[in-house]
């Protein structure tokens, strides 16, 4: 079985992040939501995978390269604008060949894995199989309507009146019947070749199409507040290790991590927490549920329930939290105001805060 995993959305929800990086590489627990995407298809079977990409392709090669070092063979596969999920099908049509295959959104997080489902699949061989999860408003969703044996009746995406509170949930297992259902379909209202469509399409011909119900943790990383409860989420699994330097004045509570080349003087951590190479924490504490990136430095700070990417800096800011800082960002003493600070700060930016 090979894979294929989308990764070409503009991200417009997780915007300033995603004008200057794809919202597949935001990190949660310091590694990049799409390297989870990509252990998902791997634990499932599949080490042939098809990456497809849009604007942000040479990011996302930079960040994948080949694939080796996650064990699995990267494809990139270009597309111009996102024109729906279908339409990836399509594109990728000659890498698929007549394989059976997996295909999983680059923005979700499901950290206990689909293995099992893909057994199902395996198993069963329907001409698709989706994943749903049962979810409180399902209009926000593509929506799927099961029988009691499981077998899927009918489809509807975004539904203003949902039959369902089954949602899908952005993984999908296919046999290449699925290949002549996107050429049958058009563009829907939205001029997108709508993956709902396509698997209608099947259902409407006869084809066996089924769902399997994932009861375990989901999350679509599509805005800060999702990021930062996945991170809350991944950051459970840390075990503690040090790696880093930290002198005699400084505490550290709990699961922790701290890599190589980090610098801990006269702070305090405490875990779950990971720290990146090459950080400095200088007379600060991190809180719990909190990633720090690689080359960011802290100073005079208290920072809890966020996270801090690749090379930023906070200084003299007490009270920083829920919070995601980007790349490069630098974090610094305003004038007046209250001592409470919640940021969303994007790449390179500089803020000024009141302490």
């Amino acid at each position: 079985m090979k894979a294929l995993v989308l990764s070409g959305g503009s991200g417009t929800r997780l915007r300033p992040f995603s004008y200057s990086m794809p919202k597949q590489l935001i990190p949660v627990a310091n590694r990049p939501v799409l390297e989870y995407v990509l252990d998902n298809a791997r634990t499932a079977g599949a080490t042939d995978i098809g990456v497809i990409v849009g604007d942000g392709a040479a990011q996302i090669r930079d960040a994948l390269g080949d694939g080796s070092h996650l064990g699995v063979r990267i494809t990139y596969i270009a597309q111009s604008r996102p024109l729906g999920l279908a339409h990836c099908v399509r594109l990728a049509q000659d890498f698929l060949g007549d394989d059976d295959f997996a295909m999983l959104l680059g923005d979700n997080i499901l950290p206990g894995g689909v293995a099992d489902i893909a057994g199902e699949f395996t198993a069963r061989r329907p001409a698709a199989q989706v994943v749903v999860h049962k979810v409180a408003d399902p209009s926000a969703f593509g929506v799927a309507e099961l029988d009691e044996n499981g077998r899927v009746l009918r489809l509807a995406e975004k539904p203003a009146r949902p039959r369902s509170d089954l949602a899908l949930i952005g993984v999908y297992f296919f046999t290449p019947a699925i290949h002549e259902a996107v050429r049958a379909i058009a563009p829907s209202a939205r001029g997108e070749l709508e993956i709902t469509d396509a698997i209608q399409w099947l259902v409407g011909h006869g084809a066996e199409v089924r769902a399997s119900e994932h009861s375990g943790y989901w999350r679509d990383t599509g805005r800060v507040e999702d990021v930062l409860d996945c991170n809350r989420k991944l950051l459970e699994g840390v075990r503690y290790s040090v790696q880093g330097e930290v002198d005699e004045h400084s505490v550290l509570a709990g699961p922790v991590v701290i890599e190589r080349g980090v610098r801990v003087v006269r702070s305090h951590v405490q875990g779950p927490a990971v720290i990146g190479a090459g950080s400095l924490l200088d007379h600060s504490s991190v809180g719990p549920n909190s990633s720090i990136g690689r080359d960011c430095v802290l100073r005079d700070t208290h920072l809890a329930d966020s996270i801090a990417l690749d090379g930023a800096s906070v200084t003299g800011v007490r009270g920083v939290h829920g919070s995601l800082i980007g790349r490069h960002a630098r974090v610094g003493p305003g004038k007046g105001g209250t001592a409470h600070h919640t940021l969303v700060v994007g790449d390179h930016s500089t803020v000024e805060v009141a302490v």
